[in-house]
């Protein structure tokens, strides 16, 4: 019964924040941001405890303005969540741009499939979205929501436009198979991991146990491996879906410390963007958990 009820809420707000022109959406979105920053204090503190690792020399007050805007971007990507449905390309094109797309067409011309590095960076879920309307539909590693009701309606948006979903509790099979048949997946690899899957890299000057799935098979199978994100400018008041040029991957033959070593290639490259937009980034997530053999406990 419970699971109906959040599935009919969810639904209801889909619906409902979907009639609303874009524009009032993301206002409602900004204000439910609002509200949740408010509601969400144990969230908040661990937040403002990430920010305080990453950023030990600003000021208290900036990052508490960095976590509110968090928020508020989060309530945008809601309300773009809810209008994604009906997007079309043309319409898309009126508040998102590609920069840096030769990346990924010349890492795609390769043949041997394409890792897009990315995080829970921007509007991830519309980053995705809007490379599929443009013709490029690619795999998503996601994990399973609890919810079966709720996962399946927010997977039926996702997929919309050629885009399928590859669950995360079997991502090794299915990154390899993918690459293999050429094609591109998108991997969120910003979360905590736990060993033996993460091995502990540098993130901000603090060891961040990381997944190592994503290093290992870009060896095995050859894959290019190239750094994606959709952020929002201020100045332009649009997205721009970015793509880095491809990473050069170490590969001496010792397959555990090229791992280690391409692993922190590539969190040092999400660390860049997210001090490139640190408002952006979901700061609440506790990124620094698992801690290495003897380590302090940081929340």
């Amino acid at each position: 019964m419970r699971q109906r009820i959040e599935f009919g809420l969810v639904w209801l707000l889909l619906k409902l924040l979907g009639l609303l022109p874009r524009g009032a959406a993301r206002a409602v979105g900004a204000a439910i941001g609002w509200l949740a920053y408010a509601a969400t204090p144990r969230l908040r503190r661990t937040g403002l405890k990430n920010l305080a690792l990453a950023f030990p020399d600003a000021p208290a007050a900036q990052r508490k303005t960095i976590l509110r805007a968090m928020y508020r971007h989060l309530g945008w990507q809601l309300a773009e969540f809810c209008h994604m449905p009906g997007y079309t390309l043309e319409r898309a094109n009126q508040f998102i741009r590609y920069e840096g797309l030769e990346h990924y067409l010349a890492a795609k011309q390769r043949g041997k499939g394409v890792l897009v590095l990315t995080g829970h960076l921007g509007a991830w879920e519309l980053s995705s979205f809007y490379h599929s309307l443009a013709g490029y539909p690619m795999g998503m590693v996601i994990r399973r929501l609890d919810n079966p009701w709720i996962n399946r309606l927010v997977n039926d948006i996702r997929t919309q436009h050629g885009n399928r979903v590859l669950p995360k509790d079997d991502f090794a099979r299915g990154l390899i198979a993918a690459m293999r048949a050429g094609e591109t997946v998108g991997v969120l690899m910003d979360t905590n991991m736990t060993p033996p899957q993460g091995v502990f890299v540098d993130f901000f000057g603090h060891a961040a146990c990381t997944a190592s799935g994503v290093a290992r098979v870009a060896l095995r199978t050859g894959a290019a491996v190239l750094p994606g994100f959709l952020a929002w400018e201020p100045a332009e008041k649009r997205y721009v879906l970015h793509f880095l040029p491809e990473l050069q991957l170490a590969d001496t033959g010792d397959a555990e410390r090229d791992a280690v070593a391409n692993t922190q290639m590539f969190t040092a490259a999400l660390e860049s963007a997210i001090r490139r937009y640190p408002e952006q980034w979901l700061w609440v997530h506790r990124r620094w958990k698992t801690r290495p053999p003897g380590g302090k406990a940081i929340y």
